[in-house]
């Protein structure tokens, strides 16, 4: 219970620090000290601003997703550079919106950042009221499939892994 005060969020605290290790390109005992201290401090900080305890229920499938999300980002920046760069007017943007079946706010967070963070694709706007989340698409075919596919891809896995406490 002691531990729990000082590291609210340990895995948070993980993730900065090797956050903070990975911009500083270096491995010396200062930077490991400071990068350390910084990562325990702000979760610790900011704790009282989290609505919800993080419950992470799948962890083997939040690793599969950052796999899928990290995968879709590479290839989306070689369709978007493939778009902008030939000449013919092939884009077809739309904005369209998702009914979410995500309950949990961060992972409907997490949801829309994964959509703004796949080049292509923007989270415009979430609907509080519907449950809807608004979405730009720089070039969408078939809005229907595309629907399909985020909520198949980004979607379900957050379902599985974050849930309410």
């Amino acid at each position: 219970m002691m531990l729990r005060k000082f590291f609210p969020h340990p895995i948070l605290t993980l993730v900065l620090w090797a956050i903070w290790m990975l911009l500083n390109n270096t491995f010396a005992p200062g930077h490991l000290l400071l990068g350390f201290l910084l990562a325990m401090i702000i979760p610790w900080l900011t704790s009282d601003f989290w609505p919800e305890k993080v419950n992470i229920k799948q962890p083997v499938t939040l690793i599969k997703f950052i796999g899928v999300v990290l995968w879709d980002i590479l290839i989306a920046n070689v369709k978007v550079a493939i778009l902008i760069l030939d000449k013919s007017d092939k884009l077809t943007p739309a904005f369209f919106t998702i009914d979410l079946d995500i309950q949990s706010p961060i992972g409907i967070s997490i949801l829309a950042n994964t959509i703004s963070l796949t080049p292509g694709t923007v989270s415009c706007d979430y609907k509080f009221d519907s449950h809807q989340l608004l979405i730009h698409g720089l070039s969408v075919d078939d809005i229907d499939e595309t629907i399909l596919e985020i909520k198949q891809r980004y979607e379900q896995p957050l379902i599985k892994v974050f849930t309410p406490c």
